[in-house]
């Protein structure tokens, strides 16, 4: 069976896109490409590569890209993890879309300790997501 090809799509590709491919990738057992992209790049919060390092998975390594990034790749879902709809591309019918709008957790402000509470939270949200999806969708 061919790999599926996953796109997880935010606005920025800084924090919430970047958890759900480290996921996605972790709970695909390699059997699909798993790519994250946002309209913009901002770069890839500090704060989120902290907390994915804390459930083992190393963000270091990734890179921001723009959707633009990945024209020429024939996707078969688009994930977006944010709210984006009245921005987001358009894809050819055959992908099949999923919207899942988790908190932001980079317009948390506190203490320290707060904003990485904030990050905890949804990156254990984004975590249950990958899992349940990757058990419906690609079979290890």
């Amino acid at each position: 069976m061919e790999k599926k090809n996953i796109l997880i799509l935010c606005g920025g590709n800084s924090c919430r896109s970047q958890m759900a491919e480290g996921f996605f990738k972790f709970y695909a057992c390699r059997e699909a490409n798993i790519y994250s992209a946002g309209l913009e790049t901002k770069g890839i919060h500090p704060q989120a590569v902290a907390v994915m390092a804390e459930e083992g998975i190393d963000l270091r390594g990734h890179s921001c890209n723009h959707v633009d990034d990945y024209k020429d790749v024939n996707f078969d879902y688009v994930i977006t993890v944010c709210d984006i709809d009245e921005r987001c591309p358009v894809f050819p019918e055959r992908v099949q879309q999923f919207h899942y709008n988790f908190p932001d957790p980079v317009s948390v402000t506190g203490t320290d300790e707060e904003v990485a509470e904030a990050f905890r939270q949804v990156r254990d949200e984004i975590k249950t997501f990958a899992q349940n999806f990757v058990a419906t969708h690609i079979p290890c």
